[in-house]
């Protein structure tokens, strides 16, 4: 879907940006719906979820067409996503937000991180949610869940646009993850978006120790004040950034 690659620059930089400086530079741009909903992460690591999305898609599990059995065919699309994944990017799963049954377990899971996924990301659930969150990959979704995906999900379709999470996402956009949950980066953005976001963080990190040391928001943040944008800029050259 599109041709983009995510350079390790970008990558570094969007490691160290948060989903709400994200969010906000999204939607200066008018996009106002790129939060996956209802979706947390298993077990928070502490550092950022960053990679281009690899999508699956599920539809509702039909009971003649969902045996147990059809774990058995080599092509069935929830194991191809797992072994075709690329390294360095993410596997997204467009469960319906129905968490009933899984969208994956600890086996597959971990078998990404093997791999040298980045993550794992379902609007439903996983099962063996203890073992996904011992892992070193991030992983997100809506709660554990512990009935197998054939229950309720049929895995249709690989790197297609999907829904998830009431979020639109499309084949190599960029994802960033943190203790918040998910957002989605249109390809086409992500190295501005990263780039601005450096200098969000940076401004968000100054304002926090002038409001830890007492200062009033107001003509603050945003810094309407001369005063602000002068006690910015030295603080800046202090800090070096």
């Amino acid at each position: 879907m599109t041709d983009y690659a995510l350079s390790d620059e970008t990558r570094a930089k969007l490691m160290k940006a948060s989903t709400a400086s994200v969010a906000t530079a999204l939607y200066k741009r008018g996009l106002r719906n790129q939060f996956i909903q209802n979706v947390h992460p298993v077990a928070w690591k502490g550092k950022n979820m960053v990679g281009q999305a690899f999508t699956l898609r599920y539809i509702p599990a039909r009971e003649d067409r969902n045996p147990i059995t059809v774990f058995r065919n080599a092509d069935h699309p929830q194991r191809v996503a797992v072994e075709t994944c690329p390294p360095g990017w993410v596997l997204v799963m467009d469960s319906r937000k129905d968490a009933r049954a899984a969208s994956a377990g600890s086996i597959l899971v971990t078998r990404l991180a093997m791999r040298g996924c980045a993550g794992v990301v379902s609007d439903g659930g996983f099962r063996d949610a203890e073992g996904i969150g011992r892992l070193d990959m991030p992983a997100y979704h809506q709660r554990p869940s512990a009935p197998t995906n054939l229950t309720l999900h049929e895995a249709l379709d690989i790197n297609v646009p999907i829904c998830c999470g009431d979020a639109p996402v499309f084949p190599g956009d960029v994802l960033v993850g943190d203790g918040d949950g998910v957002m989605i980066i249109p390809a086409h953005l992500a190295d501005e978006i990263a780039e601005e976001c450096v200098g969000m963080e940076s401004f968000e990190d100054f304002v926090l120790e002038q409001v830890q040391d007492g200062a009033a928001v107001i003509g603050l943040y945003p810094p309407t004040t001369d005063k602000a944008q002068n006690d910015y800029a030295q603080w800046r050259k202090r800090t070096g950034r």
